[in-house]
């Protein structure tokens, strides 16, 4: 069994549903099997209705350069099924370029430049997103971290071409452009996962 990591704050003192979550993220398959992403593009990426990605700092380290993550976001951007990517996890469509792996060493780099030029054609280029703010981050580099993110989510994002826009601090926040839903850091998780719903229900509607 896997500890559930949730407080019940989290559930606004619900505890039915606190408990109905613990019991889930226990005891279902898809909480306790895990499967490499290459493995389910091999078992077809039709079978899946929308993709979501957290945040956390694995979207920086990780997702943003990883070729499996590439092709399932260019897969759901081609289908215009939904894409919904969570505090740090707005770095991980970065993954969707062709030189997603030279892109993130040009913004270690701090090679705005040659970083602009690796992401031409980028798939999200023009779309309105969200990303955990400049701001944030440097309350969790000073207080929890003791060290520096590699470069700057934000600027990374409008270097690629986005239109990055920014709520307040530590506040919900999210953006829906076609069919990317993002949400600037921990306290959007409801109101992405409302919107999610929503955009699965019209998938549905219109089918």
């Amino acid at each position: 069994m896997i500890d559930f990591p949730i407080s019940e704050e989290k559930f606004d003192g619900d505890e039915v549903a606190y408990r109905r979550a613990k019991d889930f993220f226990a005891g279902d398959p898809s909480m306790n099997q895990g499967r490499t992403l290459r493995s389910i593009i091999d078992e077809g990426l039709e079978n899946y209705a929308a993709v979501f990605a957290p945040g956390g700092q694995a979207p920086v380290v990780d997702l943003m350069q990883d070729a499996a993550v590439g092709e399932i976001l260019r897969h759901f951007h081609t289908k215009g099924n939904p894409t919904a990517l969570l505090c740090h996890g707005p770095i991980s469509a970065a993954a969707a370029m062709p030189k997603a792996r030279e892109f993130r060493a040009a913004l270690i780099a701090g090679d705005q430049s040659g970083a602009a030029k690796l992401a031409k054609g980028w798939q999200y280029a023009g779309y309105r997103m969200t990303v955990f703010s400049s701001t944030e981050e440097k309350v969790i580099e000073d207080q929890i971290l003791h060290a520096k993110l590699y470069f700057n989510m934000v600027d990374a994002l409008k270097t690629a071409g986005a239109e990055v826009i920014i709520g307040a601090d530590f506040e919900p926040h999210v953006i829906v452009d076609r069919e990317l839903i993002t949400g600037q850091n921990p306290r959007s998780d409801h109101p992405i996962a409302a919107k999610l719903i929503e955009a699965l229900d019209r998938k549905v509607a219109a089918a």
